[in-house]
């Protein structure tokens, strides 16, 4: 009795180990896919009501084992949420990656590159970090009010020392001690995105003050999971 009491525990083990997380998992977080249909989202470029479906009519997304599956097939083909988002919030998703797949996460429309970023030579400051054909995590923080200052058509880095300053009544300036054209000068006040990969800093990027959150079909099997929002103060 005792063996088969254990060896039930085993099993309900293992099914909670395979069993993907709805979303709803972190205080403040709304999961944005049930784990189950496709419910809440929209095939970009079709009319196709997705409300219960377990994939769309072309079958380049499907939801498997509490995933949506891109799959590979002829063309770029996005899949994005029905809800629009225009306040500052904090994105959190898994991501597995197919031998040298290409898919891509799009904030309000602008896409960042998902890849199986290792095998494609790509992102070196994942290497160690990186799960070759395992869940990995993306963390997306998208805040408005954020200066951005480029010089040259290039954004300063914290290491940078920048002056401006007024004579004879003309602005002049200088970048690391050197003197640069004020012409080639911008300071914006912009909604920027910041992305990481298993905690690891990848990139950010302007985004819209408003849109959905979309997935890509494009090359090789690409599975997404976990998908979660919480909205900042």
């Amino acid at each position: 009795m005792r063996n088969l009491w254990l060896l039930s525990l085993v099993v309900m083990a293992g099914l909670a180990a395979n069993r993907a997380p709805a979303g709803d998992t972190e205080p403040g977080f709304t999961s944005l896919f049930n784990g189950k249909d496709l419910t809440g989202w929209v095939y970009k470029g079709s009319k196709e009501d997705l409300t219960g479906k377990t994939e769309t009519a072309d079958k380049r997304f499907t939801v498997e084992k509490g995933a949506i599956v891109a799959q590979e097939g002829k063309g770029i083909k996005d899949l994005y949420t029905v809800k629009s988002f225009s306040k500052d919030f904090q994105l959190k998703m898994e991501f597995r990656a197919s031998l040298k797949s290409d898919s891509g996460v799009y904030v309000r429309g602008q896409q960042l590159q998902v890849r199986d970023y290792i095998r494609r030579n790509e992102r070196p400051q994942l290497k160690g970090k990186f799960k070759d054909d395992d869940w990995n995590s993306l963390d997306i923080t998208v805040k408005a009010g954020v200066i951005v200052s480029k010089v040259n058509g290039k954004d300063l880095a914290a290491s940078d020392a920048f002056e401006l300053s007024i004579k004879n009544g003309q602005p002049t300036a200088k970048l690391n001690g050197k003197d640069v054209d004020v012409k080639d000068i911008s300071v914006k006040n912009s909604i920027i995105a910041k992305y990481y990969c298993n905690n690891v800093f990848l990139e950010d990027m302007v985004v819209p003050a408003a849109g959905g959150i979309g997935v890509q079909a494009e090359t090789g099997k690409f599975e997404f999971r976990n998908i979660r929002i919480k909205e900042l103060p």
